[in-house]
């Protein structure tokens, strides 16, 4: 005869949950047998696994959260995100620079915490040599590497003379530019500095390589004439910019563009004008292999570009 169920047919014991963070330990595990360190026994302290050790190194303040401390470590969390938003909102300014070392010092933090058992039986100058050897390890192996890729293909600051600071996107295809957009170039890449030496008494100019940002006033295919009065791209009349020839023409090259270079000058001696101009214009044209990136025209609602 059945019966129905009572409490006591029900088992008292439930298997825990997988917490949110167990598929971080999962790569963990996962790196320890890719690497066949699964076959390398290793007598931990008690409290500390290999997993364990990995999820923390790779989630800032995790380690605070396993230990216990689940205020501070949602705490560790939320500073990290409200610190990595000043970062990008100061990205390439000071205030940008301060953000950046406070999310390196918290997420150091998480993983010297998880290492706890190993640091309590240990003296003061080793506990400090291990936070040390861990802020290196944090930096060289995680945000150094993630730096390089943000520079080399995603964002990069743009400083002026004037302390302004502007941010380029790096992914903006060069074969998208038109004219009237700003761009962020290497000037004088090719060496570590152009002369332009007509032979004369007065000497040379020399211009060092650097970084250039301007708009492109001509595209290939555009014709620039030069007179006293101004320049003309295609027989349109713009206003002369500093230094620019009063005569010639020129005609813009396929891969190429044409803009006017912003330079802070010092002479010494009597340099004729026609010497500065002369470089200049060797400067205007801007080969696409120099190209580094078109800037936004607004930041996080900092208007970058004046229309």
């Amino acid at each position: 005869m059945a019966r129905a169920n009572t409490d006591e047919d029900v088992l008292p014991y439930y298997p825990p949950r997988a917490r949110w963070y167990a598929r971080v330990f999962y790569l963990g595990n996962a790196i320890r047998r890719r690497f066949w360190l699964d076959r390398i026994h290793l007598q931990l302290p008690q409290g500390i696994t290999f997993a364990g050790a990995v999820a923390c190194f790779l989630v800032p303040g995790l380690g605070i959260y396993v230990r216990g401390r689940k205020f501070w470590g949602r705490a560790a969390a939320l500073g990290y995100g409200l610190l990595s938003l000043l970062f990008l909102v100061g990205f390439g300014y000071p205030i940008g620079n301060f953000a950046f070392g406070l999310i390196l010092a918290i997420h150091t933090s998480g993983f010297v915490y998880y290492c706890g058992p190993v640091l309590q039986r240990e003296e003061l100058g080793a506990r400090l040599g291990f936070v040390l050897a861990a802020l290196l390890a944090v930096g060289l192996l995680f945000y150094l590497p993630l730096r390089h890729l943000v520079l080399q293909y995603w964002l990069v600051p743009f400083r002026l003379n004037n302390g302004h600071v502007f941010v380029v996107q790096r992914q903006f295809p060069a074969a998208a530019i038109q004219r009237g957009d700003w761009v962020a170039y290497k000037l004088g890449a090719d060496n570590d500095g152009w002369t332009w030496d007509t032979g004369g008494a007065h000497g040379a100019v020399h211009v060092r390589s650097g970084l250039g940002l301007g708009p492109v006033l001509a595209v290939a295919g555009d014709r620039v004439g030069f007179s006293t009065n101004g320049f003309t791209v295609n027989g349109l009349p713009h206003a002369l910019r500093p230094h620019m020839p009063t005569s010639g023409e020129i005609t813009v090259r396929e891969k190429q563009w044409f803009i006017w270079p912003e330079l802070g000058i010092s002479g010494y001696g009597n340099t004729p004008e026609g010497n500065i101009s002369g470089m200049m214009q060797q400067l205007a044209v801007v080969s696409e292999n120099n190209y580094i990136g078109k800037p936004f025209k607004q930041w996080f609602g900092r208007r970058q570009i004046t229309p």
